[in-house]
């Protein structure tokens, strides 16, 4: 049979600011099959289309659209597509140190395994890094999915706890709202609260009834509205309140308000003496 030609390939990668992901990869492959190869990295993957055929350390597997397949460092494994359609796929290249080498035999024996919950997270990851700015939902999400990546691999699967430490959520609140503009990290609050980063993030969740992320976002939202009140333009409101840039600012204001903030802007505008409705 013809190749195809090179161009039906699809590949989009980046460094994202977050510690433990050292690349993003997302593909999408019709003919080209990986050579066998190592990484020096854990390779998490997730199908979103189609299916692919490996071999790792000699031995025979399948990643499907329903499963989450992680490929240790250091061992050799080659890809290719299982149907004629090919594959589309993404993937997380965590640093070794994340999972810790102890754990590659487990993932040798063991390389892939159908868990709804870990995917939904992998792909709210996913997400997460695709935004500028996203960085502590990132840090969040990879945190609860380093914990439950070491779950499957040493057979030791436990349904989420609900982590009740009342007095360790409001410190972390207190740190976030201490700067709201510059913000603080997962690993920052971790290393000043001297928790584990996903402790703090199930505590936080527990007490106040949203994850630190979404209550930043939120803080900083509420900032973003008394700047644009006040007069201030909203290109000029986004870096000052927190945000990444004017789009980030957008997204997250419409997401929570309905509006964007021009619009909102001018509705404070049509209210002050002197100037007429827009």
């Amino acid at each position: 049979m013809a190749s195809r030609p090179d161009d039906l390939s699809e590949v989009t990668a980046w460094r994202p600011d977050v510690p433990g992901v050292a690349e993003v990869f997302h593909a999408h492959f019709v003919d080209h099959a990986y050579p066998s190869h190592t990484h020096d990295a854990w390779t998490l993957l997730i199908v979103d289309d189609g299916a692919v055929r490996f071999d790792l350390n000699r031995h025979q597997h399948g990643a499907l659209q329903s499963q989450i397949t992680l490929l240790p460092p250091h061992v050799p494994h080659d890809g290719r597509a299982a149907t004629p359609h090919g594959f589309r796929k993404r993937v997380l290249y965590l640093d070794t140190e994340l999972l810790g080498e102890d754990l590659i035999g487990a993932a040798v024996d063991r390389p892939g395994w159908s868990d709804p919950t870990l995917r939904l997270r992998i792909h709210q990851l996913h997400q997460a890094l695709a935004e500028p700015g996203e960085r502590l939902a990132a840090q969040s999400r990879l945190t609860l999915i380093r914990e439950r990546l070491r779950q499957q691999l040493s057979g030791r699967l436990a349904a989420p706890p609900i982590t009740r430490d009342p007095k360790l959520a409001d410190q972390l609140r207190e740190l976030f709202d201490a700067d709201l503009v510059t913000g603080v990290t997962l690993d920052e609050a971790a290393a000043v609260l001297h928790a584990h980063p996903a402790h703090l993030v199930r505590a936080f969740t527990a007490r106040h009834g949203l994850p630190p992320h979404r209550y930043l976002t939120g803080r900083r939202v509420e900032l973003a509205r008394r700047m644009l009140l006040d007069g201030l333009r909203p290109a000029e409101v986004a870096t000052a309140s927190g945000f990444y840039d004017q789009s980030h600012l957008n997204r997250h204001f419409r997401r929570m308000l309905g509006t964007s903030p021009a619009r909102y802007a001018r509705t404070g505008d049509s209210r002050r003496p002197g100037v007429a409705p827009a």
